[in-house]
């Protein structure tokens, strides 16, 4: 959970081809997170590589401090040269050698900066996973990634405060792939299908 040598980079590069690959019209399609559309699932993309950028950077401010369930995000006309350039920018973020020492924000949570790479890394492997789905294309996390986001889901299982974070853990068989069983972690169904 606390890894200071995961590169968001491979990772941020991932959710960036997906979120290429997506037409106009799935745009209104639903995805694994209730009541958002892929949309809205770009929305919270742009706006959480935005606030873990700037937590990263302990840029404090309006980005770090805003909730995500304060509004139900949605993109704007830019977001295709937007949430490319805010991936690269998150990723470079975290390879400062002080972005995970001492605390920063995100969210509006004050957070160790080993905590918030963890929750940025899930993040970006689980909300990837939900772009994937909900648009009918493969997905193939970082592997690193992707066992940093299991690890990190894995250490929150048992936690009574996991609350509104995650929802109820969905059972997996322990045979699933590694990427089934975050998404059992993190409250998802992994055979979830689109419509």
């Amino acid at each position: 959970m606390t890894d200071t040598t995961l590169d968001l980079g491979p990772q941020a590069r991932v959710i960036a081809r997906l979120a290429e690959g997506v037409t106009d019209d799935q745009l209104s399609a639903p995805t694994p997170c209730p009541e958002m559309a892929v949309r809205n699932l770009l929305g919270h993309l742009l706006g959480l590589a935005v606030a873990f950028r700037d937590a990263g950077r302990k840029d404090l401010g309006v980005t770090t401090d805003t909730s995500p369930e304060a509004a139900v995000p949605d993109i704007g006309p830019g977001w295709r040269e937007e949430l490319p350039k805010v991936l690269d920018e998150l990723a470079e973020a975290w390879r400062a050698p002080d972005a995970r020492v001492g605390m920063t924000r995100a969210g509006g949570v004050d957070l160790p900066g080993a905590v918030a790479a963890a929750v940025a890394t899930d993040e970006l492997v689980i909300h990837g996973w939900d772009l994937a789905v909900a648009t009918g294309r493969p997905y193939a996390p970082d592997p690193a990634a992707l066992q940093a986001s299991y690890d990190f889901l894995r250490a929150a299982a048992d936690d009574p405060d996991r609350g509104g974070i995650f929802g109820p853990v969905v059972p997996v068989p322990d045979e699933a792939s590694l990427l089934d069983r975050a998404v059992g972690l993190s409250g998802r169904d992994p055979g979830w299908q689109r419509p």
